[in-house]
């Protein structure tokens, strides 16, 4: 017999569930806002960085990390398009 929790993992789509942490709890999601404008990794991530940098992390170590993450892939976005 088939177990009745497998189908309600089918009927919910994998952007409904966070794997650890609680980071991305917004009233858009990071992944959703991304795949919606067609945005491509670079940009993917600029987003990631930027929207959780204030709540996974609370020392300022941690979100001063994931701001220079951001900053990296600024950076990333803004060398290729001056090089194109």
């Amino acid at each position: 017999m088939t177990n009745p929790d497998y189908f309600d993992k089918i009927k919910n789509s994998p952007k409904d569930t966070q794997v650890g942490g609680d980071h991305y709890k917004l009233p858009i999601q990071p992944i959703t806002y991304v795949l919606e404008n067609n945005l491509g990794f670079i940009e993917g991530n600029i987003i990631k960085y930027i929207s959780r940098y204030n709540r996974k992390h609370k020392e300022k170590s941690k979100m001063l990390e994931d701001l220079r993450k951001c900053e990296h892939y600024i950076q990333l976005l803004i060398e290729k398009i001056d090089k194109s």
